[in-house]
């Protein structure tokens, strides 16, 4: 399994994606599920893979030749608006599904592919985009500020209770990286290396581009400074107002009586 992120806030954008792939516990390796196209003063495109690896692979391998030519329906570096990159990413998804599809319904297979698409292009703003499997898109928004993909239940509660357009890029990116410590604790197919990558509105380059291994000091200091501050706070809590002063016994609420009832004729 995987579990990718993007994040747009008004100060830019937070990718973060682990490089797990696993087909069971003896099957694993590492596989890298973020790719930037970048060209510095025009564009920053990042993309992030999820699913069948042989079907991103070749989706991603079509982008990189792509970007050699001159056509705008083909490559990244020419296409005029992030809208454009979303719909090529999904073309191209749709071009792997019409060659191959058939094949992967005949083997009982499911042809399961999503990506995650943000940047900016020069004469835009900051955008940031959910590709289907189908090759259809979404959009990011104010009250969706973020996208996820693959183990996405245990590293959304974070992002729900802090997520808004005006947190700072640096408080994003520590979002993510929390977000990510609560699944890998919860989802043994996520771990590390964790490749992190930020981009700040109008830059028009990466800010950077980390990857965080298990043993990275400040991923290990973030994870146990967040576990003991959960740890205070929930000690901290009020207790219920139906608890007892002493011990863990709760004070047995009377039962309402059962009044029996003769069935109706």
């Amino acid at each position: 399994m995987t579990y990718c992120l993007g994040i747009r806030v008004a100060a830019g954008l937070v990718f973060a994606a682990d490089s797990r792939t696993n087909a069971g516990v003896d099957s694993v390796a590492v596989y890298r599920k973020v790719f930037v196209f970048e060209q510095p003063g025009d564009r920053v495109i990042i993309v992030l893979t999820a699913g069948n690896l042989a079907i991103t692979q070749e989706v991603i391998s079509m982008l990189d030749r792509g970007i050699a030519t001159d056509d705008p329906s083909r490559s990244l570096a020419k296409v005029p608006s992030m809208f454009d990159a979303a719909q090529l990413v999904g073309k191209l998804v749709r071009v792997v599904y019409d060659r191959d599809g058939a094949y992967f319904k005949a083997h009982g297979s499911e042809f399961s592919a999503s990506f995650i698409v943000g940047g900016q292009i020069r004469g835009e703003p900051h955008r940031l985009f959910l590709v289907y499997a189908a090759g259809n898109f979404i959009e990011s928004s104010e009250d969706t500020p973020y996208f996820q993909l693959g183990e996405t239940k245990y590293g959304k509660p974070i992002l729900e209770r802090v997520l808004t357009p005006e947190v700072g890029l640096v408080e994003t990116a520590k979002c993510a990286l929390v977000s990510f410590d609560s699944t890998i604790k919860a989802n043994i197919s996520v771990a590390p290396p964790i490749d992190l990558v930020m981009y700040r509105t109008n830059a028009f380059r990466v800010a950077t581009h980390q990857r965080v291994q298990d043993d990275d000091p400040y991923f290990n200091q973030l994870c146990r400074h967040w576990g003991e501050g959960l740890r205070r706070v929930f000690a901290a809590a009020p207790d219920p107002p139906w608890a007892l002063d002493h011990g863990d016994a709760a004070r047995t609420l009377p039962l309402d009586p059962i009044v029996a009832t003769a069935p109706a004729k």
